[in-house]
């Protein structure tokens, strides 16, 4: 079915963004070792305002909007989303088609890093004052009132820099997705996975999605085998 065919792949820059449309690449040429796979990096308007917290300016859909554009240009065939950056609602024409099996989808507390191991082991331990960064208002909120006693510093960009920024000491600590933490292979660097109770996770969090035309029939056939069908039905609940 997918031979001498080509599918183009939309996808943030980040290195997570990466890793995860180079994930999904694997997976299709697996399926399909004639099919040939390209990645169209498209910088969205989340990537570019870096400054502002995401609750001020759009919130979730800044990181799909224009690659759901490039979708409906045919620039790209299919674009790999992190799901809790994806809307409920999508453009006419487009459509969620695939949700891959999910990732831990818990919240990671990482502190700094010493010589003798981790400055603080728990998110419990946090001295009075101390500075979490998080840009994610649910985070806040939830972190504030178990702990009032905090700051919360608002840290946007990507993994890399989040964690330069912790180790440069603008933080205490900052909370992250474990999931892109554990794709990216810095599980060393997680600190304390929290429990649901004290930071309840975002919905679709760990779960990686494929959006594409709801009219391409080939591509819709083309992708379902990466369905996961206990994800998918947890994370569309």
């Amino acid at each position: 079915m997918a031979r001498n065919k080509k599918v183009i792949i939309g996808t943030r820059g980040s290195r997570l963004a990466l890793w995860q449309a180079e994930w999904v690449k694997s997976e299709l040429q697996k399926l399909y070792p004639d099919l040939r796979v390209e990645l169209n990096r498209i910088k969205t308007t989340g990537d570019k305002i870096l400054d502002v917290p995401l609750a001020k300016v759009g919130g979730k859909g800044l990181f799909v909007k224009e690659i759901e554009e490039a979708l409906l240009r045919h620039e790209a065939d299919i674009a790999v989303h992190s799901m809790k950056d994806v809307p409920t609602d999508f453009p006419a024409g487009l459509h969620l088609a695939v949700i891959c099996k999910r990732e831990d989808p818990r919240d990671a507390f990482i502190s700094q890093i010493q010589d003798s191991g981790f400055k603080i082991q728990k998110f419990k331990d946090l001295p009075g004052g101390a500075v979490i960064g998080t840009s994610s208002l649910r985070r806040s909120c939830q972190l504030l009132n178990l702990r009032p006693d905090l700051k919360i510093g608002q840290l946007r960009g990507n993994l890399d820099t989040r964690l330069k920024k912790l180790d440069e000491g603008q933080f205490d600590a900052i909370i992250l997705a474990a999931a892109g933490v554990k794709r990216l292979g810095w599980n060393e660097r997680i600190t304390e996975v929290l429990p649901p109770g004290t930071s309840l996770p975002a919905i679709g969090q760990g779960a990686v999605g494929i959006e594409c035309r709801t009219g391409d029939d080939f591509i819709n056939n083309l992708i379902m085998p990466l369905n996961h069908e206990d994800t998918s039905v947890c994370v569309r609940a």
